[in-house]
């Protein structure tokens, strides 16, 4: 099918002053086509669109990239340094802690470049070009040489990604990888080539309990008063170009970074972020996001409970084990309660309500056309098949795949069998190494045994308890069989008496493989029966949700058509998008008003030496009380923390630079509202924020309690 003439002109239409100024993550490439920067100058931006995005010359988008695998990061100085949260950088942190230099609990500041630590791994990636190949795509569905739904999908993508990086000037320069991404739906295409750093140091890290005061209490709740933020820097080869780690890189002389604003904030001033959210569904019709409620919010609430307590219990007890899952701990724990909260803010702010009405108008201009009408009717057909097993699925993904760390991978044991049976050493040498890799794979320095011992002991039967005996994997008639049911003995049999339990038992496999062994395996058993199920379930929900990319196709074009001549954003998928709004207070409730930002008063308020979450370090403290802020402090004398903006935003704009209307940076992003979880569905104008840590705070604490003020004068301070 043909992309249609009058979805080009939905994509391309200018605003009409109705719009919703505070919702949408718009295009870069489309800020032109789309008017925005006229609505945008109304709402207090002093740059031009060239500023902005410029795919001829530098401007704001080149000091903005992806901060290792699902974060954004700005640079903020000329030598490469980068600014992003606590909580983007808590895996390496995490990666450099160990009992004897815990920087998770201590903080870390480098004196000098020679202290930036190496952090293999981190990568970080500008957006180099941007190119439309909405044309391409639909040439090659119009020759046959693809179908719709099969454009859609990465094989397809990633082959074209890598065939026009061949036709391209860019092919064989150093650090450039291409991605081609649908878009609305797949109503347009883009090939996005980014460039690549891999020699990224840590250089700056707060004590946790400055990154993360609060913890998971506060954790999408306002007010705040956590200090999240971390500094890394790009290192590059003598020539400015990517390259892995060497000691003779330096660091990268950036085109372009931000310069930082202390002048301060009021209600009412122009703020946008530009980063790379992660991923949206406005466009999900109601039978689909009362979907995402039961069979995958509650699938994650569920079983992350049972995990999280387990690991809750064991960190408090040993300091190893809490440095070893802390970000485990934290990542898991993050969309646990954004589930939670979630399902409860669809529920408040009526998003069941808001898709039923937006369904009714849509099946109103979709009499007479034949390619619109009946499509909701036919999505909710798919996906009243598709609920059980989706539901099947995330808590099984949920209640073995993401949590039990332990087993025997069933593709190498194969190999292995293969090997012996037919007497093939060359075969049977690379299923050892194979096997070899996969016991170093669990036994990490971030793993403990017997912590995964008691996860698999809480979760067993905590899965069993959420589906029937039919929807299980087949090693819980195992359980029921052999082991009566008892659960504990099966996992320790489990852990204790497998190939991979310990170094000797893994040895003594190696030196004597035979098939035997590998059949008797528990550990083997669990993982096969366990992949199986999974792939089962993964083939039937293919099967039971065919037809539905191409009814959303549709629908998302519809939409669009239905809302002219205000343009559409697409739904984000981890590409770079702006939004803008301003600092802004709101009413979460009859008779409570939660003004726009919070100082470090609410620290000492909220204090308790008793509670790690809210433990405040004795030197913050201090400074607090005798009110030692520096150049730092708003005019009245007090300290800035956090601040409100009415920004559109979700996660993977974590560490996005929040920027003023002249271009510089005033915060960075971390964080939403309580009232605002159903803002991945629906964008409420009223009770949506981001919440931002204010620059003042950061650079602060840099200075005052980290002792760095050689970075500060790399940066460059507007006052």
């Amino acid at each position: 099918m043909k992309i249609k003439k009058h979805l080009v002109a939905a994509l391309a239409a200018a605003f009409t002053f109705t719009a919703q100024a505070d919702e949408g993550m718009w295009l870069l490439q489309l800020l032109k086509q789309q008017n925005s920067i006229d609505l945008m100058k109304k709402q207090g931006l002093k740059l031009e669109a060239d500023d902005i995005y410029n795919p001829n010359g530098v401007s704001l988008k080149d000091a903005v990239g992806i901060f290792g695998g699902g974060c954004t990061g700005e640079i903020i100085s000329p030598e490469g340094l980068i600014l992003t949260n606590h909580h983007c950088g808590y895996a390496s942190i995490q990666q450099h802690s160990s009992v004897e230099h815990d920087y998770l609990t201590d903080g870390f500041w480098a004196m000098s470049r020679a202290e930036e630590l190496p952090t293999p791994g981190l990568k970080f990636r500008f957006v180099h070009r941007i190119v439309d190949i909405t044309d391409l795509v639909n040439a090659k569905i119009k020759a046959g040489e693809v179908d719709e739904t099969h454009a859609m999908t990465r094989p397809f993508l990633n082959k074209l990604a890598k065939e026009e990086l061949e036709k391209s000037d860019l092919k064989g320069k150093p650090g450039i990888e291409p991605l081609a991404l649908p878009f609305y739906a797949g109503n347009k295409y883009y090939l996005i080539y980014y460039k690549v750093y891999s020699d990224i140091r840590m250089v700056a890290a707060p004590p946790s309990s400055i990154g993360k005061f609060g913890g998971e209490t506060d954790n999408w709740m306002w007010p705040r008063h956590t200090g999240d933020f971390s500094i890394f820097r790009i290192y590059a080869d003598k020539n400015g170009k990517p390259a892995e780690y060497s000691a003779d890189n330096v660091p990268l002389k950036t085109p372009k970074y931000l310069s930082i604003s202390i002048k301060g904030l009021d209600e009412g001033d122009y703020a946008m972020i530009m980063g790379f959210p992660g991923s949206t569904e406005r466009y999900l019709t109601q039978s689909e996001v009362k979907q995402m409620m039961i069979a995958s919010n509650q699938a994650m609430i569920d079983m992350r409970t049972v995990y999280l307590d387990v690991l809750k219990k064991h960190m408090a007890e040993s300091d190893k084990i809490r440095i070893q899952y802390a970000n485990k701990f934290a990542g898991s724990s993050n969309y646990w309660k954004n589930s939670i909260g979630m399902n409860k803010a669809i529920v408040d702010n009526n998003v069941l309500g808001t898709k039923a009405e937006q369904e009714k108008k849509f099946a109103e201009f979709a009499v007479g056309k034949a390619e619109y009408e009946g499509v909701v009717g036919k999505i909710d057909a798919i996906v009243e098949k598709v609920t059980p097993i989706m539901r099947q699925y995330m808590y099984i993904a949920e209640g073995l795949q993401r949590t039990i760390e332990f087993g025997c991978p069933p593709a190498v044991m194969d190999k292995l069998k293969e090997a012996v049976e037919t007497k093939n050493d060359s075969l049977l040498e690379a299923a050892k190494k194979q096997l070899e890799k996969s016991f170093n794979d669990i036994y990490n320095k971030d793993y403990d045994k017997e912590v995964d011992r008691a996860i698999a002991k809480a979760m067993l039967p905590a899965l069993a308890d959420a589906l029937t005996p039919e929807e299980l994997p087949s090693f819980y008639q195992t359980i029921r069989e052999k082991y009566k049911g008892d659960y504990n003995a099966y996992v320790d049999d489990l852990f204790d008496n497998s190939i991979l339990s310990n170094r000797e038992s893994l040895d003594k496999f190696l030196k004597k493989p035979s098939v035997k062994t590998i059949e008797r395996d528990p550990a083997t058993h669990y993982s096969r029966t366990k992949i199986a199920k999974l792939n089962e379930v993964a083939k039937q929900l293919s099967e039971a949700g065919e037809g539905i990319d191409l009814l959303h196709k549709a629908y998302v074009r519809g939409l669009n058509e239905m809302k002219l001549p205000v343009p559409s954003y697409p739904d984000a998928n981890f590409t770079i998008r702006l939004t803008y709004g301003n600092v802004k207070s709101y009413n979460p409730k009859d008779g409570v008003h939660y003004k726009f930002f919070t100082t470090t008063e609410g620290i000492l308020e909220k204090e308790d030496p008793e509670n790690p979450e809210f433990v405040v370090p004795a030197k913050l403290k201090e400074l607090i009380q005798k009110k030692d802020f520096g150049r730092y402090a708003m005019a009245d004398g007090t300290m800035p923390v956090c601040f409100l903006t009415t920004n559109d935003i979700t996660g993977g704009n974590s560490g996005s630079p929040v920027i003023d209307g002249e271009g510089n940076l005033i915060g960075c992003a971390f964080d939403g509202n309580w009232e605002s979880l159903s803002g991945d569905i629906n964008f409420d104008n009223n009770l949506q924020r981001c919440i931002a840590l204010d620059i003042r705070y950061m650079l602060f604490i840099l200075d005052k309690l980290g002792g760095c003020q050689h970075l500060i004068n790399e940066m460059n301070i507007v006052e």
